[in-house]
Order: structure tokens, then C-alpha cells, then sequence
């Protein structure tokens, strides 16, 4: 998986767009199910959020993570390939070599790390907006906007703009423990499983896995790694979207405490169904994404370099 290290960074914008597009609906309903209040489960979640917000509201926020997340998942894809690369010239002087399983969850490590500092301004944001349930105008910010899901953002930009004035630089960065937390376990539950996978189910003898063999060995990484992630990314969504309407938790360890100890362990479970099966399209689109956008670059520099 790789090629020209140019080319791993723009598959890597391919398959981020696809997987907003496939997976940003029930993102919505994931967020509302860990951070909001009165959602019960994910069917009357979704019930809720149609029935008082329409189709739209399942695509509150979308805007942002379309532009941001392609770069974002730029970074991490190219992050994890290149690493990959750099790990095998290390070990057997050849960058295209196979990586070993080590290598793989090394180069994980590092993607995951890496993400975070883009990650985190951009999952404020979306949460932000995906948690405010009514609709901007003027009228209905004045009316009342301390109470929860009341309108306070205009739109992506306006929301960077009040978080910066409101809460400084320290402020964009609100979750970005619980995020590395996550993330962290959370890639090398995505990477390598995918790899382990699809070299399962491709046919022996074929030089690469067809794009069904992707589209499978995607999904199932997007839902591994999101079972993985669900308890840490419950504290993340409560961190991030605390702050609009009160500021209930001072950190990391204290928002799991207070969760803990108003809702039990269950808390760090809540939206694990709608998690595992938002990450098999988002996964199965991305990493679809990723490696067709890098097998047609990679056969034009042939043709175009013979």
C-alpha cells in the first residue's frame, strides 16, 4: 500500500472526501447519542433528529469536515505510508519491501499522534454544530441561547471565529487528550486489521486486492476501530461540546469521573452501535478512495514516465 509519497498525501484527500460523504449522517446521530440529553437509542435518535430537524439535520456540520477531513486524512494516510517506507529501508534497505506487523502498528502510532493536531480543531467544530438542534437566525439567537441545542453558531467559520474570542487558541485544542487517547489505539486498530484482512481475502497469486477486497477489508477495519474507540471518543464528544451552553467538566479524567459516576460504566458505551456501523462505509469508502485514486496515479505516471 504506497507509492510516491506525493501521491500517498493526495489518496489520502480522495479517500477522506468519500468517507465524509458516506458517513457523516449517522456521525450526527453518534454525536447527539453521546453528548446530548433525551436521545434514548440510536433508532429514536434518528427518529428525533428527522422528525424536528428534517433530513438536514443529519447533515448539521458537514461543510467543515468536507474541506478539513480530506486534508486531515491526507496527513494521516501519507503519515502512516511514508513511516511504513522509512521503517522498511531501515530494516531491509528497500522502502517497498513488505512491512512487518511491528512496522505496522509503529507507523499507526505515529499517524495517530500526528492527527491530533489537526484533528481536534476540526472535531470541535462539526460537534459543536451537530449539537445545536435549531436553526440560526437572529431572532432565535437572542431568544435564549444558554439552553441546550439553542442556536449559536452561523456555520463553521463563525464557530472557529466565537471559540477563538471566547476560549483562545487553548480552546481549539478542547479534547485533545481524550482525542490522542483515542486515536492512538484507535489507528492501529484501523491500519492493521485492514492490511491483515485484506491480504485474507485476496485471492493468492493476485499482485493486489481487487476493489471489492478493499471495500471489505475497509469496512471491517472502520468497524474494528471504532469499537475500539467508543469509550474514549464519549469523553472526547463531552469535552468538545461542553462549553457552549455550561462548563461542566475541568479535563480529561474528570469528565470520565462525572460520567461515571451519573450514568455508570454503560456511559463509555453509549453510541457503539452507530459507531461500528457508521465505520463500515466511512472505512470502506475511504480506503476505496485511497487506494483507486492511487492505482490510476500510479498508471498514469506509467504511461506519462514508461
Amino acid at each position: 500500500m504506497g507509492s510516491l509519497q506525493l501521491q500517498d498525501f493526495v489518496a489520502g484527500l480522495v479517500g477522506g472526501i468519500a468517507s465524509v460523504v458516506a458517513g457523516h449522517p449517522l456521525d450526527t446521530v453518534k454525536t447527539r447519542l453521546q453528548a446530548g440529553q433525551g436521545y434514548g437509542n440510536t433508532l429514536k435518535c434518528v427518529l428525533t433528529v428527522y422528525r424536528n430537524e428534517s433530513l438536514t439535520g443529519f447533515f448539521k456540520g458537514m461543510s467543515f469536515p468536507l474541506a478539513s477531513i480530506g486534508v486531515y486524512s491526507s496527513v494521516v494516510f501519507g503519515v502512516f505510508s511514508n513511516t511504513q517506507r522509512f521503517l522498511s529501508q531501515l530494516r531491509h534497505g528497500d522502502p517497498d519491501a513488505a512491512p512487518s506487523l511491528g512496522d505496522m502498528t509503529l507507523a499507526s502510532l505515529v499517524a495517530g499522534v500526528i492527527s491530533v493536531g489537526i484533528g481536534t480543531p476540526v472535531e470541535l467544530v462539526k460537534i459543536r454544530l451537530q449539537m445545536q438542534t435549531q436553526p440560526y437566525t437572529k431572532a432565535n439567537a437572542k431568544l435564549n441561547s444558554t439552553a441546550p441545542g439553542s442556536p449559536v453558531y452561523r456555520g463553521p467559520i463563525h464557530c472557529l471565529r466565537i471559540i477563538l474570542q471566547k476560549e483562545g487558541i487553548p480552546g481549539m485544542y478542547r479534547g485533545n487528550v481524550a482525542m490522542l487517547l483515542r486515536d492512538v489505539p484507535g489507528y492501529c486498530a484501523y491500519f492493521v486489521p485492514y492490511a491483515v484482512f485484506c491480504d485474507w481475502i485476496t485471492p493468492h497469486g493476485s499482485i493486489a486486492p481487487n476493489p471489492f477486497a478493499i471495500w471489505v477489508a475497509g469496512g471491517v477495519a472502520g468497524a474494528v476501530s471504532w469499537a475500539v474507540c467508543t469509550p474514549m471518543d464519549v469523553v472526547k464528544s463531552r469535552l468538545q461540546a461542553d462549553g457552549v451552553y455550561s462548563n461542566q467538566y475541568k479535563g480529561t479524567i474528570d469528565c470520565m469521573l462525572q460520567s461515571y459516576q451519573n450514568e455508570g460504566l454503560k456511559v463509555f458505551f453509549r453510541g457503539l452501535l452507530v459507531n461500528t456501523i457508521r465505520g463500515f462505509p466511512s472505512s470502506a469508502a475511504m480506503f476505496l478512495g485511497y487506494e483507486l485514486s492511487l492505482k490510476a496515479m500510479k498508471r498514469y505516471q506509467s504511461e506519462t514516465n514508461p
